[in-house]
């Protein structure tokens, strides 16, 4: 973003865009059969190099999802993918659009790196093998100051509930209302379980 401020849609004021973070939990193998759980966080404390590949795979899928929970998703961040050059989804060349979403990614068929990142609505949706865990709230617009009320005659009853004084039950039946829950509902995954 060359250090300028980008103006949003949800704010007149500029917002300088932080870069979408990730986080990724490796299971390393040696050739002794025994494994090792590696984490992008300095801080994290892993398990030492065992044998028990389960217990590794169950420890690093519930360190992902444990990372997932801890951080909140930032509605002014930029896309994670995006930086990234949206490798994650070659063949899906796009433009990041829409808001802010905290995606989990792991390959069963691989079954060695679990992935956290915040990327955009639509990079998440070209992603393989992601979940979409958490969405971010849009930051409210700045309140507006209440226009004052000037008192004026009564407005006439409408009837049939249309909105305009115009209009009568003579111009035939209101349009059905559309919900407003539109979201896709993302299926069942496998990422935060150690397989």
């Amino acid at each position: 973003m060359n250090g300028r401020p980008v103006t949003t849609a949800y704010s007149e004021s500029s917002i300088e865009r932080t870069p979408g973070r990730s986080w990724t939990v490796r299971l390393i193998g040696y050739s002794d059969r025994s494994a090792t759980i590696t984490c992008s966080t300095v801080g994290c404390r892993m398990p030492s190099r065992s044998k028990d590949l389960v217990a590794l795979r169950t420890f690093a899928a519930r360190h992902a999802v444990a990372h997932a929970k801890a951080a909140a998703i930032r509605s002014h961040a930029s896309c994670h993918c995006h930086a990234q050059r949206c490798v994650a989804h070659p063949h899906g060349k796009v433009h990041c659009s829409g808001g802010m979403v905290m995606i989990g990614r792991h390959d069963p068929t691989v079954g060695r790196v679990w992935t956290v990142e915040e990327v955009c609505e639509t990079c998440a949706r070209l992603i393989p093998h992601a979940t979409v865990i958490a969405h971010a709230v849009p930051a409210r617009p700045a309140a507006a100051q209440p226009t004052p009320q000037i008192p004026g005659p009564a407005r006439p009853v409408v009837p049939g509930g249309f909105s305009s004084a115009g209009t009568g039950a003579k111009d035939g039946p209101a349009a059905p209302r559309r919900s407003r829950s539109t979201a896709r509902r993302p299926g069942r995954s496998n990422f935060g379980q150690g397989r």
